[in-house]
């Protein structure tokens, strides 16, 4: 097991049992606190990336990205616990099976496995195919669990949501030249402390790579309940 998938795991498993223990006290506050305050954190990092190259194009990208972030606080902050988490196993479901599939299967099915290799070059046919199938199976398993299928179709739709969220905020790094969205804030020695709750001292991610997928996924589901639902 490689230190990168050690540091996911563990910092996964942690971020899970927290989530779960906020979203089951006090009306899920705690968690919505928690994802509020990992947005705020995410907004940080991606202005702290101006350090390092800007632009207009690259204020225009960075502008839409705090959009997904400000719309999915919003949307974790509205929507109730049964539906959050077809937003857990959709989102969570594709992230950590996209993952795991790849390492397994990388390049074993397809010889050129690289779809999205000018964005995110580590992603594999394999990895993504199995994640966005497990996120569906995830979701469709939780929607037939219900018996009513009423509006919580869409939710089938977290799964892809979750890749071009995901697919985004790679773009959004490769415009502005670093790979990870921590990888500025971290010589802070405050924000070092902090970036130890999500693995960044290991080099991996950041805030915003634990929301990115979220945010624009929940931005997309707000956009379609408030317009197609009128909730």
């Amino acid at each position: 097991m490689d230190k990168n998938f050690r540091v996911r795991l563990i910092v996964g498993l942690s971020m899970f049992i927290v989530a779960l223990i906020g979203l089951y006290t006090f009306d899920s506050i705690p968690f919505k606190i928690i994802f509020g305050f990992f947005s705020v954190m995410s907004v940080v990092e991606l202005l702290s990336f101006f350090k390092k190259k800007h632009s207009a194009i690259n204020i225009v990208l960075t502008l839409a990205e705090i959009t997904f972030l400000i719309c999915g606080t919003i949307f974790v902050a509205k929507v109730d616990l049964n539906h959050f988490w077809y937003i857990i196993l959709g989102v969570c479901g594709y992230d950590i099976f996209a993952y795991l599939f790849g390492k397994m299967f990388g390049a074993k099915i397809f010889k050129k496995s690289r779809p999205f290799p000018h964005v995110s070059k580590n992603k594999t046919w394999e990895g993504t195919f199995l994640g966005l199938a497990t996120a569906t199976i995830l979701v469709g398993t939780k929607i037939a669990a219900q018996g009513t299928i009423g509006t919580d179709w869409m939710f089938l739709f977290c799964g892809p949501l979750a890749l071009l969220g995901d697919l985004f905020e790679s773009f959004l790094k490769r415009k502005f030249k670093v790979k990870d969205s921590n990888e500025i804030i971290i010589k802070n020695k405050f924000f070092r402390f902090l970036e130890l709750f999500v693995g960044g001292s290991e080099g991996h991610g950041g805030y915003l790579d634990r929301v990115d997928s979220t945010a624009f996924t929940g931005t997309v589901l707000l956009i379609i309940i408030s317009i197609v639902f009128g909730l």
